[in-house]
């Protein structure tokens, strides 16, 4: 297996482990002269037969991600189910091989600390797919908050509507806390990232509440019942069921909440709020950021390549006011890789990997972000007590800082 820390090279060789339902984001890596999927791990035979029809009948199929140290890899996308995360990416970083994680990052602050420290240690380039930073609408956003548009940040709010909630979490894995933490982690880790990124600081101290209030009645399969039509969402997903109490068929154990409310102060004093439903009849999420000369908020996300607005309101009247002193429309991709999201996320981990540098994502931001929403949850499982949240070494976080320089351990 060959490390590439400083020369570029003319074609990356990039391996994939996990082929399941965001392998298709790893298709995007086949770019000509620049990277090519060589090589694919997964213990299924379905995963192994899905990743020829991605990849091509050329890639290299293995059962364990193991066997890939053999092929000559440059760079490699682990996109396992969030649980196993952890052990595929930890054997490639001690490889020296460039490794982009699916977020979040882990399930556990620990296992995220376990992973910044072997980034650390090895100097292997390790890259979170975070990718609403690369969101049109959210980075447009980014960019009216940062010419002053609103005046200094001082709360930033997220709704997150969460349609097909049921089919998309409730059938499979997700369900489970022990693979998960719970929703607010698996689901909230991208708000919660974005909402630290817009606010240009981190949670340190949480409070939430929330509950199993409509799916946790639901009738189940039996423990012994296989997963629906061989165990992917796709499979399964049926959007005309509604009421969300129509579904049927749910996974046997339930036990992450499916409404979760959250406070936080940031270690810059703004404040943020994060509200997460997955009973909605819409699906997309509403950010609302508010300074101390205006506020600004999102109207339609782009995920889908639906229309997106962002408009802001600084004029100083009395009453509801429709109409914004700002209105921005945002271009927004019809491709289906989440409003163009996955692709230049793809590219920029491509171009990290070949050569380094600076990135919009950042693996202490997504370390940051299991780490308030594990605290949450907390939380809320106690009955809304307060939970601090601590930061990552001094040590770690100046390094990933310094967009993760090569050389020797100082």
């Amino acid at each position: 297996m060959s490390q590439r820390d400083q020369t570029p090279v003319p074609e990356l060789r990039v391996g994939v482990v996990g082929i399941g339902q965001r392998a298709p984001m790893a298709a995007l890596a086949n770019v000509p002269g620049v990277a090519r999927v060589v090589s694919c791990a997964d213990p299924d035979p379905r995963g192994r037969a899905d990743a020829v029809k991605l990849f091509g009948p050329d890639v290299v199929l293995h059962e364990r991600y193991e066997k890939m140290a053999d092929d000559g890899l440059d760079a490699v996308f682990v996109l396992t189910p969030d649980y196993v995360h952890t052990q595929p990416a930890l054997f490639f970083l001690a490889a020296g091989v460039p490794v982009f994680v699916e977020k979040p990052l882990a399930i556990t602050v620990e296992d995220c600390d376990t992973l910044l420290e072997a980034a650390h240690d090895t100097r292997s380039r390790l890259y979170v797919g975070h990718n609403l930073r690369h969101l049109p609408v959210l980075r447009r956003m980014r960019e009216l908050i940062g010419d002053g548009a609103i005046g200094r940040v001082r709360a930033v709010w997220c709704r997150h509507f969460v349609g097909h909630g049921g089919d998309y979490y409730f059938k499979d894995w997700h369900a489970e806390r022990a693979n998960t933490t719970g929703l607010l982690l698996q689901k909230g880790a991208h708000d919660l990232d974005v909402i630290h990124w817009l606010a240009g600081g981190y949670s340190r101290s949480v409070v939430a509440q929330g509950d199993l209030a409509v799916y946790g009645g639901n009738p189940r399969r039996g423990a012994d019942d296989p997963v629906p039509a061989d165990g992917r969402m796709p499979d399964w997903f049926d959007p005309e069921v509604w009421p969300p109490s129509a579904l049927r068929e749910l996974n046997p154990v339930v036990d992450v909440e499916d409404i979760s409310m959250m406070l936080a102060r940031l270690d810059n004093g703004v404040l943020a709020s994060y509200q997460q439903c997955h009973f909605t009849p819409d699906y997309w999420r509403n950010y609302t950021v508010i300074g101390d000369e205006g506020r600004l908020e999102n109207f339609g996300d782009g995920m889908e390549g639906d229309p997106a607005t962002i408009q802001v309101w600084n004029r100083h009247r009395s009453g509801y006011r429709r109409d914004a002193d700002l209105t921005v429309a945002v271009d927004t991709p019809s491709e289906d890789d989440h409003g163009g999201a996955d692709r230049a996320l793809v590219d920029e981990f491509l171009r990290f990997a070949a050569a380094g540098g600076p990135t919009e994502t950042s693996p202490v931001a997504a370390r940051e972000a299991v780490a308030a929403a594990v605290a949450a949850t907390a939380s809320l499982r106690s009955g809304g007590t307060p939970v601090d949240v601590s930061p990552p070494a001094p040590a770690i976080a100046d390094y990933f800082r310094e967009h993760q320089p090569a050389g020797p351990r100082g």
